[in-house]
């Protein structure tokens, strides 16, 4: 039985950020970290449970695959002595993190192309519909029909009922 994902606890945290809109102009915006796009189309009743929890479960693998841009640096095991200076190469990635990522790309594939981009902006990013929609040149009010289409076909992907 699939169960729910609980809305994160909303928290007075607020992180800025730096959005491109779709005529390349740079915004600072403030961004709630206890609400994602995702948690506030639910709870405005634009997503069903069913697409909500399949946002959240291809958020997870993209988190969880490691994905996204690293903010902190990585202290991973120094350079062999005597060797060249630097890092000797990626570490390995684990079972989990490779199991992950196939799982989100096969998620993007079963979404299409043209549903991928909406997916990834919102769900992964962050990115609020509005500047999803201009960032990739849409009629407003397109991106929310466009992302429940996509997230029904995750939904099947995930085989979530």
């Amino acid at each position: 039985m699939t169960q729910l994902i609980q809305a994160p606890e909303q928290t007075s945290q607020y992180v800025e950020q730096i959005l491109k809109d779709g005529d390349g102009i740079a915004r600072k915006v403030m961004v709630h970290l206890g609400e994602s796009p995702l948690l506030w189309l639910r709870s405005r009743k634009l997503l069903t449970d069913r697409q909500f929890l399949a946002g959240e479960t291809l958020r997870r693998d993209w988190e969880m695959a490691g994905l996204g841009p690293r903010v902190t640096m990585r202290w991973d095991a120094s350079p062999p002595a005597g060797g060249r200076r630097g890092a000797h190469g990626m570490p390995d990635p684990t079972v989990a993190q490779l199991s992950a990522r196939e799982r989100f790309h096969g998620a993007l594939r079963d979404a299409g192309p043209g549903l991928s981009d909406i997916l990834w902006r919102v769900v992964c990013a962050g990115e609020g519909i509005g500047h999803a929609e201009k960032a990739l040149q849409w009629p407003s009010r397109a991106g929310k029909l466009v992302l429940t289409l996509a997230l029904d076909r995750v939904a099947g992907f995930y085989w979530i009922r």
